[in-house]
Order: C-alpha cells, then structure tokens, then sequence
C-alpha cells in the first residue's frame, strides 16, 4: 500500500515538473498585448425541444424495456427530468472563456471533465479511449437511418427534410416508429436515437440531425460519446462569446447537472457511490432546484465566488485516474459531430481532488476547428491518432491545494474579456441566496411571537 502510494508521488511529481517547465518555454495560451474580440455581454438562447412525447413514450415502457436501453445506451433518460434554468444557464455562459476552454469564475477555473461525464452518464458498452471519428467516407444518410431503424429506403428517402444547410428527419416520424415498431431492441435504439438528436446535440428543433446519425451508428463499436458532447459543448459557448449572441447548440441539461454537483456542499458523504449500480444523474434529477433566481444575481455570485464556496470534487466522482494529455498534444483534443476543440484537465486539477500545480495551456487558443473546406481532415486525422497513446496520471487524494507557483502563474495570466471580481461582494452564496422576509411577513411574524407570549 505504502509502495503504491510512493509510486503515485514519484508520478505527480514528474508530471508536474514536465508541465512547469512546458508552460515555461511555451508560454500560455494568450500573451500580453492581446486585443480581445468578445461582446461584453453574450444574449444566448437556450430555446429547448419539447420533450413531453419522449417522457410519455418511456413512462408507458415496462423495467424489462427499459434496463435494455440501460444497458445499452447508459443513464440518457434521467436528462429528460433535468430543468433548464435559463437565468443561470445565461449568467453561466458570459463566464466561459473560450481562450482556456474552461469557466473562469474570479480566481477559480473549472470545466467539464471527460471523466465527470462519462461518470454521469454509466454507458456500460463504452471504452473510454475508443473515440467518434468524422471519416471522409461513411455510409449515407439514407443508409444510416435505413440500419437503425430497420424501415426501407423508400421509407426513410421520403420522410428526410433539409434544414438550412443540413439535411434531417423529423422527431415525429421517428416518434411513429417507436410506437409502431414490433421488434423492443429497435424501438430502444430509436428512442436512444432520438435522445441524441432532441437533447444531447438538438440544432434544429424537432428534428434529428444528420450528423448525428453518424456519431450514433459507431456507439455499436463501443465508442464513446463523451469527447463528442463536451467538443459541441465547448464549441457552442465559444461560437455565442464571439458572435455575442447566438443559441446553444449542446447538452444543456447535463451542463447545468456538473454545475449544481460543483456548487452546492453536500454535507454527508453516501457510500452509494462505490455501487455499480448507483446512479448519480437519477439522484440529480430528483433533487429540487430553486428557479426563482434572477439573471443578475447569478451573474452577482459566480462573479465574486470565493473558493471554500465550491464542492471541488463533485460526490459522485470516484474515478483513480486522470487523463491530461493525448498524443503529441500537451492537453486533450476533442473531436466533435461538427468541429474539434482541445481543453487542459491540468488546468482544474483540485476537480479531482488533486493539488493543483501550473498547468500547459499553449495552443488552447488556436486549436478548435471546424469540418468546413478542404483542409480539416488532415487535422481531425491528427487529434484521432493522438487518442491512440493517451496519458493519465494516478489521482493522490490531498485536498484542493494548490502551489505557489500556480498563484504567481494564476495572477497573471491573461484572459480574454470575463467579468472581474468586485472587491465589495465577498458574501457567500448562501448570503447570496438567503431569502429576506417582506415588511409583511416581518409584521405577521412579530404577531405571532406577541400572540404565542400571551398564551
């Protein structure tokens, strides 16, 4: 045991030195001088699919129909009980910042992590290594569908619409499938399909996308989706910052889950978690929200949140190991169904209750493309490969700490326009929160008392 936890050290350390003396030589992700091109202020829209057909479609199933999709396709469904709190979701979004691909609220970063999702997630068939990858020559659209949904070409030719640019199929015939279908295994991959196109990547609404057919036709060879979802996550804020508007085209619903694990302290620790059939978004869904919170309050908290305010460690993260870099890369490449994207797990390394120390972040910047011209698939080629040789660091357990060295590196590093701390608002966010009784109810409770000293 003690050899075990030696060896650990021995790794953190060499990593850490690796990552200090990188940062040095290479610098980070924006130099001094740099001229930001961000709005101020980014007005994204958050404008959901109506998911009430799908919540009747699974409440009408018995548990054998659905332990198949469980078992197949992860925790997906516990999504369509999650509340998108558009206040927070916007106040959220103007504190992303696309340059560390990571959200920078005051003096804390945190991100999303590969791990955290996949957590969330529970997909039982995935490898965590085995990623999508947008090759040059797939299978048709037509033919897609035609393999998942069992129907004929004919069929599926002439349900296909074109949105915009972008060619899909409409909720509503698949919506028909699912009921009509007699084969379960088919109408749980239709379903299944169906989450992936209206929740997890819903660009146009009511409608499945065809890209998204292609990401979910390789989930049979046990890729996993997670690298796909966090990339479209990424890309979607960074794409609303620069515009300064925009609507959001990702999971909102599993962002806002990593936001309210992060940020609210759980005071007693469940040994749930060490059960493989523990289930932490079903927790998370069944846990009640405020959602009488305005904008700018949230804007007011994250912007002032001092660091005992944050749950480092979500409770449900239970992972040993951490990924930090692919390949040649010095962070982790993202491919998603429509661009690519890099982050630094480095970067939020008190998320996994390790010691933060300087992380690398050159190259962050200038790293997201997406599958648009003649030129990207030599990049989407490169980033694929990298997963061929992942690196991961062993996770030593020693509270969220960090090194001198990251606050000199911290105090300096340059961002690229996110709203500073106001020195006046050190409160808490339970002072944030904390509801303030009207005149009235002052009055009625000062009768109550005089009433109660009379009897």
């Amino acid at each position: 045991m003690e050899s075990e936890f030696l060896n650990k050290v021995k790794d953190n350390a060499v990593i850490r030195i690796w990552s200090e003396r990188s940062q040095l030589e290479k610098g980070d992700s924006l130099t001094m001088g740099h001229a930001s091109e961000l709005w101020d202020y980014t007005s994204i829209n958050v404008t959901q699919n109506n998911l009430q057909e799908l919540k009747e479609i699974w409440a009408q199933w018995d548990d054998e129909v659905k332990q198949l999709f469980y078992c197949n396709y992860g925790d997906l469904p516990y999504l369509l009980d999650i509340n998108v709190d558009e206040h927070l979701f916007r106040a959220l979004a103007q504190f992303w910042n696309s340059t560390y691909s990571c959200f920078t609220f005051g003096k804390v970063d945190m991100v999303p992590t590969v791990e955290e999702y996949t957590t969330l997630l529970r997909c039982p068939r995935i490898q965590m290594d085995k990623i999508y990858y947008r090759a040059a020559n797939v299978l048709t659209f037509t033919k897609k569908l035609t393999r998942i949904t069992r129907m004929s070409e004919q069929w599926v030719t002439a349900r296909i619409k074109q949105k915009g640019k972008n060619r899909c199929i409409p909720w509503r015939s698949l919506r028909d499938q699912i009921l009509a279908h007699p084969d379960t295994k088919k109408k749980v991959d239709v379903f299944a399909l169906s989450m992936y196109g209206l929740v997890i990547f819903p660009k146009a609404l009511g409608h499945i996308d065809e890209v998204v057919t292609d990401l979910f036709d390789q989930l049979d060879r046990r890729v996993t989706p997670v690298p796909a979802i966090l990339a479209e996550t990424f890309r979607s804020l960074s794409a609303c910052r620069r515009t300064g508007e925009g609507r959001f085209v990702g999971c909102a619903q599993l962002l806002l889950v990593w936001f309210h694990s992060h940020f609210w302290k759980v005071d007693k620790f469940s040994y749930q978690v060490f059960s493989e059939n523990y289930s932490p978004l079903k927790e998370l869904a069944t846990t009640s929200r405020r959602d009488d919170i305005t904008e700018e309050k949230w804007m007011t908290i994250l912007q002032n949140l001092p660091d005992e305010d944050v749950e480092w460690r979500a409770s449900w993260m239970v992972p040993d190991e951490i990924l930090y870099r692919c390949g040649d890369f010095d962070w982790v490449p993202l491919l998603g169904i429509w661009g690519a994207v890099g982050y630094a797990p480095l970067l939020v390394l008190r998320q996994y209750k390790s010691r933060q120390f300087v992380p690398v972040t050159q190259g962050l910047a200038e790293c997201e493309f997406s599958y648009k011209g003649n030129n990207y698939m030599g990049k989407i080629r490169e980033m694929y490969s990298a997963w061929k040789q992942i690196h991961q660091m062993k996770r030593i357990a020693v509270g969220a700490t960090t090194t001198p060295e990251y606050h000199g590196w911290r105090s300096k590093r340059i961002n690229d326009n996110i709203p500073k701390p106001r020195e006046e608002c050190g409160y808490s966010i339970e002072e944030h929160l904390r509801v303030v009784p009207s005149e009235l109810e002052i009055i009625k409770q000062d009768f109550e008392k005089r009433s109660s000293e009379f009897r």
